[in-house]
């Protein structure tokens, strides 16, 4: 049973093993931690990186698809040229696709990626579903890793396209994709570091996040507690984990130590309190025995200094008169010293005491003297072999007021634990370090995130960022202003001179749009040699045209570089909104529409966005929209008009003319579509549908006895030039001398353009005659005429039309038929409005006629009609 006189030490035993519980615990929460914060510190930093690489790939892709929207009908050579300037950025890019209406055409590189040429997204089951999450929502999806068909592993990060139809809305074009080769981002990310001291997995295939499929590392992994945090990327998030490689070390390495010590500190408070107690209860107890109550407190006194011995503390006495010692040997031991007997006193130990320390323990024995209160301090000593010791010290005074005052004290080495709590204090300043790095880390990513690397403007992202801040939060602007800066002749200097050169003119124009703008304006490169500058707060329509008379200006002088002087000019388009509901996009697309307009009206202008240029613009794409459907729908027919003998009045041929069988409008002539068709790059294709058309009605009229001896149809400049032009010729098996193709005069002008006098010459090899249509109009020589030796030309109706009353007019036609029949040239009048006209150039020697006077143009049934009834027989 316990006594009282053992209760006390019960209780210190009870408070030991609590207190040695508790510090074990919280040493192995510590250790766990800093375990923890050191892989986060790691799984941060893969994250930075990975979110670096990723956006930077993206960001390289952007600029590409915001060409594409403008050059929907983009062919391979200019999507490879495009893909070749964004693959000389550094980035883990492995290749580039654009896939109109969800089919793959585009690709680059094209080698080695052929197979995914024809690959169509619906009928796909591992990328269907990514392409129709980025059409629906209409921003980019990041999709994989995924496996490709032309082989190998990829993420693909899809962006759809959209073009503003007449109506102004988005109507879907297709999806331009990217490429993201995983192993190189893996590596560029740190993933593949042999050094990485953890293991990682990636979780959120198709950026699900934490819900989505592992595709990076081991699942078992994922229930081992790991650390984990989102990697944001464009579209979503990934979720990454980590844990150690040697696994989570749930001991710490001084443990045992730690326990060591509670224990010794246990037993130095419970011993002395047991022995304590058992001593009062035996003077109590045996006070009547005397003797042997003092043998047995020689016992109990042997018993701690074994007890003493044990704890390897040492135990000091001093006299305070004196300043005598009496030092026991575990404390000889501590401060290196022998115990031979030799007296020690105050001078050993202040001796002893580190020269850094000596202040500082002198002064808490001074205080301790002073006071009367119980001396602590801690220390550092230094023994006779140089070694240094932590030491910490413990006494109290007795018999003070006596003649012979006295400290005893206790002293224990305490040097693991300094060392234990400098190497956390080491870790902790290390983690700190780290975490200071990741965050310059990240800020520094962010900067190149959005801004342009060659000229430090801000990019195409920083600029959307701005205009939807301003949209979202700045609305107290008088207005806004967007100058929309295209540099004209870049490409000239580019090609001559060499990418160096054309970095250089940008530099030069980032600089000259700095200097301009005023301190609160924002300057960006929109991409390519494109800038933008947005002004705010009070900017009027006279500051605006005198800030872009100062540009252009400036961007006109000469700009050295290598010994050459460099000229370009820009071209603006301005566009400003006053009102409440800001569209930023619609701003842009204001502004670019200015743009165009001053490049089409001469370029080195600027030009002011207006409601009636944005109706000419609609109208303008609207017809064009309408015509690329007409060729779809095959709306574009030949009209015929015959051509007379100007004294016979038979018919010797008829001139096939385009016209547009418009589904609203009706039969409309080329003076409405020409222009807008060979913007569009598509009057070849309209010059061949009607010489397929016509050459198809020559062989009915031909089998119905017409008598339709040949036709003339028009060919564009574009078309002659065309290098297979003469391998489809000869698959349509003309019969010669029944068909002649009309060039304008300015076709031929060029004497630099060989080609041209080349395929004429092999057109007519095929048995198909060469007539000069709009003869006079233009600046055309006799050496032109002898170097194409046409068969026929046409004088044009402008010369025609003033022969009836004007007699000099009536010399030039003359003098043009004298000028063909000498070279063997037959002529053939245009524009023959009356029987006057008929007769005036008959006898002027011209030999076919071809006018409203006799016929106007008509369709194939009406020309069948026509030539049946003879009408005009009737009309001459």
């Amino acid at each position: 049973m316990l006594s009282w006189t053992n209760l006390p030490a019960a209780i210190a035993l009870v408070v030991v093993a609590i207190f040695g519980f508790y510090a074990d615990y919280q040493n192995r929460v510590l250790f766990e931690q800093s375990l923890r914060a050191d892989v986060s510190a790691q799984v941060s930093l893969l994250r930075a990186k990975l979110e670096g690489n990723i956006n930077g790939n993206i960001q390289l892709v952007r600029g590409l698809v915001a060409t594409v929207t403008t050059e929907p009908n983009m062919t391979q050579a200019r999507f490879s040229e495009l893909g070749a300037n964004i693959f000389r950025e550094d980035s883990q890019l492995r290749s580039i696709a654009a896939a109109p209406n969800l089919i793959v055409s585009l690709v680059y590189p094209l080698e080695g990626n052929e197979r995914a040429i024809g690959l169509n997204y619906r009928n796909n089951e591992a990328q269907r579903e990514a392409a129709s999450r980025a059409r629906l929502t209409g921003q980019m999806v990041l999709a994989g890793p995924v496996d490709l068909v032309q082989g190998g592993r990829a993420f693909i990060a899809r962006f759809p396209v959209f073009l503003t139809d007449r109506q102004g809305k988005q109507q879907f074009w297709g999806i331009v994709s990217a490429l993201v080769d995983t192993d190189r981002l893996y590596r560029d990310s740190g993933l593949y570091d042999p050094d990485l001291r953890i293991d990682v997995t990636l979780v959120g295939k198709d950026a699900l996040g934490g819900d989505g499929r592992l595709f990076f590392g081991s699942e078992k992994l994922l229930d081992d507690s790991p650390v984990t945090a989102d990697v944001m990327v464009p579209s979503g998030a990934w979720q990454i984990a980590a844990v150690p490689k040697s696994g989570w070390e749930r001991t710490p390495r001084d443990a045992w130590l730690l326990r060591g010590l509670v224990a010794i500190a246990g037993a130095l408070v419970v011993i002395p309190i047991l022995i304590g107690g058992r001593l009062v209860h035996e003077r109590q107890t045996h006070f009547h025995e005397l003797e042997r109550s003092e043998g047995q407190l020689q016992r109990l006194s042997r018993r701690l200094e074994m007890a003493l011995d044990a704890s390897q503390i040492g135990v000091w006495e001093l006299d305070l008169n004196t300043n005598e010692a009496s030092w026991d040997d575990r404390l000889h031991e501590l401060f290196g010293l022998e115990n031979d007997g030799t007296p020690r006193g105050f001078e050993d130990w202040y001796g002893a005491v580190h020269p850094g320390d000596r202040a500082q323990a002198e002064h808490d024995y001074a205080r301790a003297l002073a006071t009367g209160e119980r001396y602590v301090s801690q220390y550092r000593v230094v023994l006779p072999n140089g070694e240094i010791r932590h030491i910490r010290a413990r006494a109290a005074i007795f018999d003070r007021n006596s003649a012979s005052p006295k400290m005893v004290g206790a002293e224990w080495d305490v040097t693991s634990d300094v060392e234990l709590n400098t190497d956390l204090e080491r870790a902790k300043n290390l983690a700190e370090t780290r975490y200071a790095q990741l965050e310059t880390a990240k800020a520094r990513i962010e900067h190149i995130a959005l801004h342009d690397p060659l000229t430090g403007l801000p990019n195409r992202r920083y600029l959307d960022e701005t205009l939807d801040r301003i949209a979202a939060f700045d609305r107290d602007w008088d207005e806004i202003a967007l100058l929309h800066v295209d540099l004209d002749r870049f490409k000239q200097i580019n090609d001559t001179l060499g990418h160096a050169a054309g970095d250089a003119m940008l530099i030069h124009a980032a600089q000259v749009l700095t200097v301009n703008v005023r301190a609160d304006d924002f300057v960006a490169r929109f991409g390519g040699d494109e800038f933008v500058v947005v002004c705010h707060v009070g900017c009027k329509g006279g500051q605006l045209a005198a800030l872009a008379d100062r540009i252009i200006t400036q961007m006109r002088q000469p700009v050295s570089y290598e010994g050459h002087e460099c000229r370009f000019g820009v071209s603006i388009g301005i566009a400003t909104d006053s009102g409440k509901d800001f569209d930023p996009r619609q701003l842009m697309v204001n502004a670019d529409i200015a743009l165009y307009r001053a490049k089409s009206r001469g370029r080195n202008r600027f030009e002011f966005f207006t409601e009636d240029l944005q109706a000419e613009i609609i109208s303008t794409k609207r017809t064009a929209d309408e015509i690329l459907s007409g060729l779809e729908r095959r709306e574009f027919l030949a009209y015929y008009q015959p051509q007379f003998d100007a004294r016979t009045l038979d018919i010797v041929g008829v001139e096939a003319l385009a016209r547009w069988d418009h589904p609203t409008a009706g039969i409309l002539s080329p003076d409405v579509f020409l222009k807008i068709a060979e913007e569009l790059n598509v009057v070849a294709t309209i010059d061949q549908m009607i010489l397929a058309e016509a050459l198809n009605h020559l062989e009915q009229w031909h089998l119905m006895g017409l008598g339709v001896p040949r036709i003339s149809v028009n060919v564009s400049a574009r078309r002659l030039q065309d290098e297979e032009l003469m391998s489809s010729l000869g698959e349509l098996n003309i019969r010669p001398g029944t068909v002649s193709f009309e060039l304008v005069e300015s076709i031929f002008l060029d004497e630099h353009d060989e080609s041209v006098v080349t395929n004429a010459a092999r057109i007519k090899e095929l048995g198909i005659d060469i007539e000069i249509d709009d003869f006079g109009t233009g600046y055309a020589s006799i050496v032109s005429l002898l170097k194409l030796q046409p068969r026929r030309l046409k004088i044009d109706r402008q010369l025609v039309m003033p022969i009836v009353s004007s007699p000099a007019q009536r010399s030039l036609v003359q003098s043009i038929i004298e000028i063909g029949k000498s070279l063997d040239i037959e002529v053939v009048a245009e524009g023959v409005e009356t029987m006057e006209h008929a007769r005036i150039l008959r006898d002027l020697g011209c030999d076919m006629l071809q006018g409203y006077a006799f016929a106007r143009p008509m369709s194939a049934n009406d020309f069948k009609d026509f030539v049946r009834g003879r009408r005009w027989r009737a009309a001459s």
